[in-house]
């Protein structure tokens, strides 16, 4: 199957061996844990193969699936957050005046997207990157955003 990667560690992540938990729908069938039997890359694409999921369609079975690792296991990442943890936090400017609120946090490709409403209602999408959010705290995201950022998103608004 093929993974969609949040982590800039995917050889120690997929190691072979490795028994990562999942989060299914309910009642989907998908076991709560996979053993990673096999991986290989093909054209930038992860894929893996799980000693549980004998054939293609046990694989198309797990479609949806997100592959977690708990938040206290020693290869979890330090700088990696959930949504869950992020919405509602207070976003900030590096003067430390509010700029919004975290409402969200999309997931891309290349690279995650905080979901910000702006003070003025105004919903903008932050690249989730240490360069543009140097600081993610208890209560508040600080955000250095590249010059007319926020603006874009308020063109056609106004």
């Amino acid at each position: 199957m093929t993974v969609q990667l949040h982590t800039d560690d995917p050889e120690t992540r997929f190691a072979v061996g490795t028994v990562i938990a999942t989060e299914s729908e309910p009642g989907s069938g998908v076991p709560t844990t996979l053993t990673v039997a096999s991986t290989r890359v093909h054209r930038g694409i992860w894929l893996l193969t799980f000693e549980e999921i004998p054939d293609r369609s046990g694989a198309e079975s797990l479609r949806g699936t997100r592959l977690v690792l708990p938040e206290s296991d020693p290869q979890a990442e330090d700088d990696a957050f959930y949504e869950e943890d992020l919405v509602g936090l207070e976003v900030r400017d590096t003067t430390g005046e509010k700029v919004g609120t975290v409402s969200g946090l999309e997931i891309g490709p290349a690279q995650d997207r905080l979901v910000v409403t702006l003070t003025d209602g105004v919903t903008a999408y932050v690249p989730f990157v240490r360069r543009i959010v140097p600081t993610v705290a208890a209560d508040h995201v600080v955000v250095d955003p590249p010059p007319g950022l926020f603006d874009l998103y308020r063109e056609g608004t106004e």
